[in-house]
């Protein structure tokens, strides 16, 4: 975010604090579409299907709590409840008209159902979060993470909110904002962010180069230290987290996968777009060998309704809130088990977590509590006081995207409890002393052991004498032989900044691997305040640690560690790390370790290049093999050095590793320098391995300037005979050479199926008018899946692309040919007559903003009434999609990848198709802008930007994803547009307007003839 949009972000956020202030609280009003509402809250508890002998109350309902987006609970026991009522449909997003306010609910008597009530703060706009502690609420009011001092503890905010952290993105994010404060057991205040717009957060004031970048993934902030840093980075929309008994995280997402081990420094699959740092290259999945819909259908069927198939699997992709159970008031087979709330579902996914080498795995239980009510979107899981769980109901006909409307009217809390109702064993844990708080954390109820933590904070923080209480947490931790207690007591002394560093290097001795992985973690947080002893521990305790270390738990917490080593101590825990061959197929230490020594190769000595010698896992091996031969232009001796090593004394394992991380690097190069022993020690190097090692092996010497490898290559591609995959690489590798007849050769071969598109993208490569016309003239031989693919071709030059038109007003090219990204890029020339010529055709591309959304909308909306829908052909609806729509997107698991898929989205809305149609820039997502790049041979090149690896970059365009020598590319300009330009509807008229979006709305449209 630039620092005049940061700026307006903190405006908006300042102003919409001073007017709640002073203004009485607006009226809550519905935009819900749908009539028959909820079931009533009673009936909903009654009818939940539950296991036996648990029961369901209805804790608070309607009209005492209303969108209940979040829950917290305090050391009185009493729920505190964030009410959002601004968030609004697309169009609107969040309604600055409207607040959002946290009211506590209190349960005296312990029956499963508030007694009082209590608005604490109405001020709020944009709330997606809170938690308590340190003498007030912390609440995510977005763009900032603000503090509502309650010092003297009268549930009146003692003055204004006080600004902590600014810059989360909600403009563009909406139901993918920062969400989900939480308190780690090591006293850090956790939060989540989606994927779909990035923020850049620091603190109020900080200037541009101090703000963090934030995208999918988790965060956390240190309030003491006022301390913000990202812990991991991917997935697509957490919205649930929470912590096993050994003090693991995990946190629950939609789409990609559910379930997530929270590892610090890890980079997790990400739904779309490219980690922030490109040379990650691989990424973590996720850690569940299950997902909850059935995999041959589309994940977003479940928005229309859930398949039989889907339901047996769990309900749908999508899942928020996240609770391990911990509270032993359920059964004892219930300790431990992880439950969800699947949103289309409507119940509680269960997971069984079990260990699997480093990772923690769920695998899948019987789903359990399903609610009847057809409203319930169950948001948030919270352990209650007593050991029941909270879950709250957002109560909604729709889901998070809005395009229904939103019943701001509704909301539930519901409590699940086992057995009769007993009064709580503690009151209010405030005014316990030290010594007892400390005792709690040998309870079997986890919520105490939390809050009595939280308390133990709140007084080191306000500098209350604690040395009973920290007296008896050493005795817990010296005494206790199970590792839960012991963890507890390191947590309650962390938290209340009483941590010795000596005591925690001897834990790194300590019996329990529990232990010894939380000592790991604890010093590194102290690291910033120990840098000598810290310096010390990394350059000789956590080696000589890492070189015995026989849990995998515990080698997993010092590869998260390495990252946060300073780089010139760094070297000799990774190289301890890397000669644990047991590590090598672990689910998570091979990518971690790689992530912590990739900086390595940056810095000035040689500790990078010898950890590639010695490291015995491959995964480490490939990568560092593609990140040295991603600098063979300015170090060619490095990666020289690794292959002499490996064809000589490195074996077939090692062989494969580096040449396929040679591979990775340097697709798409048109030239490179050869390593200078290259030649020498090619047969070296293949020997023993198949035929895909010596296939990487010529591709690389084509890439080195060896013309015999070139010769082979040529002859495949030409060869009827050959595999259609191996012609095609052939073919790739004769094109990325700039092979000197590759003009005749790609001819030859454009109207092959399967070698028509890329051989066009080769021929235009050469800057030769009577090309175009060599492919239009074959136009009607190219089969009609790559058409698009060809046309994009065509369309790279402006000359070219002066041709295609004509031959579209001679009838030899159809308008229906053009799809909206071969429009853009015709655009992306900026040449005023081609500019005219296809606006004469299709009509203009006109830019549009939020303040004449309605302007844009509402003509259509009159023109396409139902009844005027009703009338459509479907048929010819279909014709028109594959014409304009297919080339991008996916409908039914076929179509192009450069535009959303189509599949599950909410198409069988009016309004959410023709703002996507109509003003696509004001609603697609960053990762679906276009990229412009001109070529210094006179192309230019639309699509999107997938990936940059040293000096290529991948280039997703029509039909092709091109890997591009950037030695190439003489400008690279990125769009504040969608790559789908606007005005489709106007260009194709009224009656097949009619047909496409009837065909699109159409629940089982054909998305291929019949």
């Amino acid at each position: 975010m630039n620092s005049s949009l940061r700026i307006i972000a903190l405006t908006i956020g300042c102003v919409s604090v001073a007017i709640a202030a002073a203004a009485p609280f607006p009226t809550v009003f519905d935009t819900e579409r749908a009539t028959d509402g909820p079931m009533p809250a009673e009936r909903v508890a009654a009818g939940i299907e539950l296991p036996s002998g648990f029961r369901a109350t209805v804790f608070a309902a309607e009209p005492d709590v209303r969108q209940p987006i979040a829950m917290a609970t305090d050391a009185r026991g009493r729920l505190w409840v964030a009410e959002n009522y601004t968030y609004s449909e697309r169009g609107v997003d969040f309604n600055p008209e409207l607040r959002d306010r946290i009211i506590i609910l209190e349960d005296a008597d312990n029956d499963g159902r508030f007694d009082q009530r209590t608005v604490f703060w109405e001020g709020a706009q944009r709330l997606t979060s809170i938690e308590l502690g340190l003498g007030g609420v912390w609440a995510l009011t977005l763009p900032n993470l603000v503090f509502l001092p309650d010092r003297d503890g009268d549930d009146v905010p003692d003055g204004p909110p006080e600004v902590m952290l600014e810059g989360f993105d909600f403009a563009r994010s909406r139901h993918n904002v920062a969400n989900g404060l939480r308190w780690g057991p090591d006293g850090w205040l956790y939060g989540r962010h989606g994927i779909t717009s990035p923020s850049y957060v620091g603190q109020p004031g900080a200037l541009q180069e101090q703000l963090t970048h934030v995208s999918a993934g988790i965060w956390r902030f240190h309030p003491q230290r006022r301390t913000f840093e990202v812990v991991a980075n991917g997935t697509t929309n957490p919205w649930g987290m929470d912590w096993d008994p050994h003090g693991e995280p995990f946190f629950i997402n939609t789409v990609i996968g559910h379930l997530w081990h929270l590892i610090p420094g890890a980079h997790y699959k990400r739904m779309h777009g490219d980690d922030p740092n490109p040379r990650v290259y691989e990424l973590i999945d996720q850690h569940a060998d299950h997902v909850h819909w059935a995999t041959g259908e589309d994940w977003r069927g479940a928005r229309k309704g859930l398949t039989d198939a889907t339901l047996a699997a769990g309900g749908g992709h999508a899942h928020v809130g996240l609770l391990i159970y911990q509270g032993a008031q359920w059964p004892a087979e219930w300790a431990g088990k992880l439950l969800t709330s699947n949103f289309h579902g409507r119940r509680l996914n269960v997971e069984r977590l079990e260990r699997a080498g480093s990772a923690i795995v769920g695998r899948r239980e019987p789903d359990a509590f399903i609610f009847p009510d057809l409203w319930f979107r169950g948001l948030d899981l919270l352990a209650a006081p007593d050991g029941g769980v909270f879950i709250s109901d957002w109560s909604d006909a729709g889901e998070c995207h809005d395009t229904d409307g939103v019943s701001r009217t509704t909301g539930r809390i519901y409590k699940l409890s086992y057995g009769e109702v007993r009064p709580r064993d503690h009151g209010n844990l405030a005014q316990l002393p030290a010594r007892e708080l400390a005792r709690l954390q040998q309870h079997a109820n986890d919520w105490l052991a939390r809050q009595a933590r939280r308390v133990f904070a709140d007084r080191a923080a306000a500098g209350i004498d604690l040395r009973d209480g920290l007296a008896e947490l050493s005795r817990i931790e010296a005494d206790a032989r199970e590792s839960v207690p012991r963890l507890r007591a390191l947590w309650a002394r962390h938290v209340a900044q009483a941590s010795e560093p000596a005591r925690l290097r001897e834990l790194l001795g300590d019996a329990d691997e529990h232990v010894r992985t939380w000592a790991i973690r604890l010093l590194v947080d102290l690291r910033d305040a120990n840098g000598a002893d810290f310096a010390a521990l990394a350059r000789d305790d956590l080696p000589r640690l890492a070189t015995r270390e026989p849990s995998a738990r515990v080698r997993l917490a010092l590869a998260s560690a390495l990252q946060q080593v300073p780089l010139e101590a760094r070297g000799g825990l990774a190289s301890a790390l890397v000669e644990r061959a047991e590590d090598a197929h672990d689910h998570n230490i091979p990518l971690m370790l790689w992530y912590g020594i990739e900086p390595l190769a940056s810095a000035e000595d040689e500790t990078f290049d010898r950890l590639l010698l010695d490291v015995r896992i491959p995964l480490v091996q490939r990568l560092g093999a593609r990140r040295l031969a991603e600098d063979i232009d300015s170090q060619p001796e490095r990666l020289d050095a690794l292959l002499v090593a490996i064809a000589r004394g490195g074996s077939l394992e090692s062989r494969r590793a580096v040449i396929e991380g040679m591979t990775a690097a340097l697709s798409g190069r048109r030239q490179a320098p050869p390593p200078p022993s290259w030649v020498s020690l090619r047969e070296l190097l293949v020997a023993g391995g198949d035929s895909i090692l010596r296939d990487w092996v010529r591709d690389l010497s084509v890439v080195f300037g060896d013309g015999r490898a070139l010769d082979e290559i040529r002859g495949i591609a030409l060869d009827e005979t050959a595999e259609a995959t191996s012609r095609r690489r052939a073919l790739q590798t004769l094109i990325d050479a700039r092979a000197p007849d590759r003009r005749e050769i790609c001819e030859r071969l454009v109207r092959v199926r399967g070698l028509s598109g890329l051989a066009a993208s080769g021929l235009a490569q050469i800057d030769d008018l009577a090309i175009a016309d060599r492919l239009i003239s074959a136009w009607r031989q190219i089969h009609m899946s790559e058409r698009s693919a060809v046309l994009a071709a065509l369309l790279s030059r402006p000359a070219w692309a002066a041709k295609a038109l004509d031959a579209v007003a001679r009838g030899v090219l159809a308008r229906t040919d053009f799809t909206a990204v071969h429009m853009r890029q015709i655009r992306a020339f900026k040449e005023p007559e081609l500019t005219q010529r296809l606006a004469a055709l299709w009509g203009g591309d006109r830019a549009r903003n939020g303040s004449d959304h309605l302007r844009v909308l509402e003509p259509w909306k009159r023109r396409l009434t139902p009844e005027v829908l009703a009338g459509a052909d479907l048929e010819r609806g279909r014709t028109f999609y594959q014409a304009i729509c297919a080339g991008c997107h996916k409908l039914n698991g076929q179509g192009g990848e450069i535009g959303p898929d189509l599949t599950g989205s909410d198409r069988g809305n009016l309004d959410y198709l023709l703002e996507n149609i109509l003003l696509p820039s004001a609603v697609v997502p960053e990762v679906y802008r276009q990229t412009t790049l001109t070529m210094k041979d006179g192309r230019v090149l639309a699509g999107l930007v997938h990936g940059r690896s040293g000096q290529t970059l991948k280039l997703q365009t029509m039909g092709e994803t091109q890997s591009i020598d950037v030695g190439d590319i003489a400008k690279e300009e990125r769009s504040s547009l969608s790559l789908m330009p606007e005005g489709l509807l106007d260009a194709i008229g009224e009656e097949p307007a009619r047909d496409l979006i009837a065909y699109l709305m159409a629940k089982n449209a054909p998305a291929t003839p019949r």
